[in-house]
């Protein structure tokens, strides 16, 4: 992934009417997520652009995941006009665009229960202590046909692919077709191919700041499913639609950089592993705080049947270089390129809220750089072979209530979520996971009914 800054198109509300006008644009959609990380939308006519940039547009907050109660719920959306981006899948007349808002109170103060609020105080902390955070997610995703009813269960695979494939990959034209909209969107993309499993997919776009990195994962899903849906396919970023193959991970590359010389803070050419102490302390905080997180970083009930030992996904709390069963890798970097130096979180999933997901990564590392945490030694072994052995090695949480567990007892991670959205994430999983408990799966018929 390439490291250059990027330098947004769009600077000012001139700059957004120009292009509006220039492309004849009839409609604004002004997308913002709730803390599960779905993206909503409220679409304006071009008329009413210009008092939107001027103050914003009012909605009511109440029915979205998270936000407020009834007797709170005004609230009105500020949009970044640098994400401003015309929709490539939409008719050619009326074109609609696009821009990614902030969610204001009518006091004009940021909203607490704003999951792209919550990155921003995570990032202005990281900022106070002469760092600015970068940040690299691969998002895998899977691509599934239509049965003759036109139904999308039971699932039947695009393709019987496998990894890097060529022959057999049907889906070389639909990436193709991906790339063109997440181009048209602003996203630069770096590399596609075939993943592991049949089906299974991923796109890469280039590193960016925190903030860019996901309003980019939040429109590459939008994008992604848009297209498939055009061509009479279903794509899906569930981290485990079927069993017994690979599921979905969402790796995420990672960096710091000092804000006065531009360095990347992780970088000791002197060191075996190329890391500084800052990037073992930011190691060290990640492992420490890596059960907290998971419930954030990994939040469906699916998830953590993604996070089982022999599918590749990390379940064991330690970090390597060459061990992708390690739960954070250290990238190798050619000569010449020692500054793209980056550790590589593999546990979150592409169902995450990319901002409350990267928020609490970076707390829980600069709590390993505040407070000077050690980092353990490297475990380059294969640690799904020295698990069955006698020496017992800390793992994930096994479910979503595990995990959720864990968050209520990691206060650091809480912190990074703030009070508003930590006790209604809380609130709205526990509910999730116990509709889970309460269903009666085929498994279980099949391994039950006729045997008790």
């Amino acid at each position: 992934m390439s490291e250059e800054p990027f330098i947004p198109k769009f600077k000012s509300p001139e700059d957004v009417l120009k292009a509006v006008r220039d492309q004849k644009v009839s409609f604004i959609n002004l997308w913002f997520t709730d803390i599960t990380g779905v993206v909503k939308s409220i679409t304006i006519p071009v008329s009413e652009l210009t008092l939107c940039l001027d103050h914003g547009v009012w909605f009511d907050g109440s029915s979205i995941e998270g936000f407020a109660r009834i007797a709170e719920s005004d609230m009105y959306l500020r949009p970044d006009i640098s994400t401003f981006a015309v929709i490539p899948w939409e008719p050619e007349e009326p074109k609609t665009a696009r821009m990614i808002c902030d969610v204001y109170t009518p006091q004009d103060e940021p909203f607490i229960g704003d999951p792209r609020q919550v990155l921003r105080q995570a990032l202005e902390e990281a900022r106070a202590m002469g760092f600015e955070y970068f940040t690299g997610p691969e998002l895998e995703f899977f691509l599934f046909k239509p049965n003759p009813d036109g139904a999308f269960l039971p699932l039947i695979p695009h393709d019987y692919a496998g990894y890097f494939d060529v022959s057999t990959d049907l889906a070389l034209n639909v990436r193709r077709r991906m790339v063109n909209a997440l181009g048209a969107m602003g996203i630069q993309v770096e590399a596609l191919h075939h993943e592991v499993a049949t089906g299974q997919h991923e796109i890469d776009f280039r590193y960016a700041d925190a903030i860019r990195s996901a309003d980019h994962a939040v429109t590459y899903r939008v994008v992604l499913k848009a297209v498939a849906q055009r061509v009479g396919l279903h794509c899906t970023f569930m981290p485990k639609p079927a069993p017994y193959i690979n599921g979905s991970g969402m790796h995420v590359h990672q960096s710091l950089t000092y804000i006065e010389t531009g360095k990347n803070a992780f970088l000791d050419m002197d060191d075996e592993y190329g890391l500084s102490e800052v990037a073992k302390y930011f190691i060290a905080g990640q492992l420490k705080h890596a059960r907290g997180l998971a419930a954030v970083v990994a939040p469906l009930v699916n998830s953590y049947k993604r996070l089982v030992p022999g599918y590749e996904a990390p379940v064991y709390i330690s970090w390597a270089r060459i061990n992708r069963s390690a739960l954070i890798r250290v990238p190798r970097t050619s000569k010449g390129r020692e500054e793209s130096t980056r550790l590589e979180l593999r546990c979150p999933d592409p169902s995450c809220n990319p901002y409350l997901a990267f928020a609490a990564m970076l707390k829980a590392g600069l709590d390993g750089i505040k407070n000077k945490l050690e980092c353990p030694d490297p475990r380059e072994e294969n640690l799904y072979h020295l698990a069955n052995g006698s020496e017992r090695l800390e793992t994930l949480p096994g479910s979503l209530s595990e995990a959720l567990d864990e968050l209520e007892r990691d206060e650091v991670i809480q912190q990074a979520l703030g009070p508003h959205i930590f006790e209604r994430y809380v609130e709205a999983k526990r509910q999730e996971y116990d509709e889970y408990r309460l269903q009666v799966t085929p498994w279980e018929l099949d391994r039950y009914l006729m045997v008790y």
